[in-house]
């Protein structure tokens, strides 16, 4: 049926009206520094602009502070909630080299410690909003500090410092009280505590995306204490050689989200911490909720570390889809004696590595030699931890040491493949799972396991074959499950059995007809602990 011209015409009248969009509000505004006395020109300092832009934009409520075109020389930077930090592509952001920029010293976490000592270079305090973005440079300027704590580094080697630079004067004024310092004191009693490049405490709702940075004096990025952290295609490229210049560090932060990243760092790539020793434990701000996702790591003492700083204790945290190249260790997890809490529920999964120097997966309750002592709230503990799709070369396939009075719980491995020089040790655990570990050694087994209880091996063993060591070796284990493992032709023994502690142990549906010894029992193995074979 046709419609009447005017009905018509009322018709398409209100489909205009309806489909007509609703107005937009207006964003927040853009406060340039140049416009508040900044001059790009990498000489002139505009530590007093981008104070003024920030405090006019905090005034107006929030709002953007644009760096963009040049080179911008600052001292110290403090944010205020809703503020963003966007520096332009060909834009450098670079901090002053001068010391005494980052006085008054403040109240810093530094490796877990809250301490007074020089300011970061970008900081708040409960803050809420805040972001640094751009395709623009933020370049620490961290070489003069890395020089004087090589200096004083060298002094303590030496026994002692020789004499005491007014900073670490300062430093020592201002830290009387350190009764609730760490059992290890060396570097805070030295008292030359570089600052971490950005480090916010407390605050809500922080995202550092899209910029590259380098050459921090320490940490490069550094939230404490914060709820919501999204650090999302964030280029780090620090020199090898630059101390403690971790990537990205979430120090007793809950909702953190890594993704995307790019990081050569000069020690860990990425960092999960909460708090060290005593005042660690008695604050009690574990780490949350942490997904790290789709990052490289070039070059840094770990592709991720936990620890060693965990004393808050650290959960639920998911690593994923990400390839480290050349790091001294791939997944790293850390702690010691004297730390307390709980490292748990974290789960690994799609990790290539390749060229690590050291351990492609460590979980080491022994960081450093602290001395046995009874179980209490100091004793550290490691559990429900699952590493599973992870394939590369490395010097070691890798460490799983629990401490004697606090073994390893519920760890798994699964679909691990890896080329390395020596295999996988695992040390004082319980009820730890190897499902489909293929682990290609120069020397030594693909597997030992010492003092452990409730093992399961499934398809554990090695693509080459050991002509002279067993595939597989378990010293004083208790209770131990071998199901669908393979004895490639030229092994000679497949499964040796040590220790007086090691009982009931079961062999399932294998296949170990090629080895010239499929099972070989120690003199030291209690009668009747040999293996059942059904």
């Amino acid at each position: 049926m046709r419609l009447p011209a005017v009905a018509l015409l009322v018709a398409l009248s209100a489909v205009g009206t309806t489909a007509s969009p609703a107005a937009r509000k207006p964003g927040p505004a853009t406060y340039d520094v140049r416009s508040f006395g900044a001059v790009p020109d990498g000489k002139t300092k505009a530590t007093e602009a981008v104070r003024r832009a920030i405090a006019a934009a905090a005034a107006a409520g929030g709002g953007t502070i644009v760096f963009s075109g040049g080179t911008y020389l600052t001292g110290p930077i403090r944010l205020a909630s809703r503020i963003t930090l966007e520096i332009d592509a060909g834009a450098v952001l670079r901090f002053s080299s001068d010391f005494d920029d980052y006085l008054p010293m403040t109240l810093v976490r530094w490796e877990g410690t809250f301490v007074q000592t020089f300011s970061p270079l970008i900081s708040g305090e409960k803050l809420e909003e805040i972001a640094i973005t751009g395709r623009g440079l933020i370049d620490g300027g961290g070489e003069p500090w890395w020089r004087e704590f090589r200096r004083i580094k060298q002094d303590l080697d030496k026994q002692g410092p020789k004499a005491l630079s007014k900073w670490q004067r300062e430093f020592a004024r201002l830290n009387t009280d350190r009764s609730d310092w760490p059992d290890d004191r060396r570097m805070l009693e030295a008292g030359f505590l570089r600052p971490p490049l950005i480090q916010v405490r407390d605050c809500r709702n922080l995202s550092v995306t899209d910029v590259t940075i380098k050459n921090p004096p320490f940490w490069t990025i550094n939230p404490v204490g914060c709820d919501g952290v999204t650090v999302r295609g964030v280029t780090i490229d620090n020199p090898d050689d630059s101390p403690n210049t971790d990537g990205i560090d979430p120090d007793s932060c809950r909702n953190v989200h890594i993704a995307d990243c790019h990081i050569n760092a000069g020690d860990d790539c990425i960092a999960i911490k909460s708090g060290r020793d005593r005042q660690g434990r008695h604050i009690g701000r574990a780490t949350e909720n942490v997904t790290i996702t789709n990052c490289t790591m070039l070059h840094g003492h770990a592709g991720v570390a936990i620890g060693s700083e965990m004393s808050g204790s650290v959960r639920r945290v998911v690593i994923s889809n990400s390839v480290f190249e050349g790091t001294d260790r791939g997944i790293r997890i850390k702690s010691t004696r004297g730390r307390g809490a709980v490292v748990e529920d974290v789960r690994v999964s799609n990790v290539v590595m390749s060229d690590i120097r050291n351990e492609a997966i460590t979980l080491n309750l022994f960081y450093t030699d602290a001395p046995a002592e009874p179980v209490s709230e100091r004793t550290p503990h490691f559990r429900h931890i699952a590493i599973a799709g992870v394939t590369g070369t490395a010097k070691q396939a890798g460490t799983l040491l629990g401490l004697p009075e606090a073994p390893l719980e519920d760890v798994s491995l699964a679909d691990v493949d890896l080329a390395a020089d020596s295999g996988l040790l695992v040390r004082d655990a319980d009820r730890v799972s190897l499902r489909d570990v293929r682990v290609r050694t120069k020397g030594g087994p693909a597997v030992l396991v010492e003092r452990a209880r409730d093992l399961r091996l499934v398809g554990v063993g090695t693509p080459a074959p050991h002509p002279a060591v067993p595939a597989i070796e378990l010293v004083d284990v208790e209770r131990a499950f071998l199901q669908g493992c393979f004895a490639l032709p030229g092994s000679d023994t497949f499964l040796s059995l040590r220790g007086g502690r090691t009982k009931t142990v079961q062999l399932g549906e294998n296949d170990l007809a090629s080895a010239r010894t499929p099972v070989a029992v120690g003199k030291d193995v209690p009668p009747g602990a040999a293996p059942l074979r059904r």
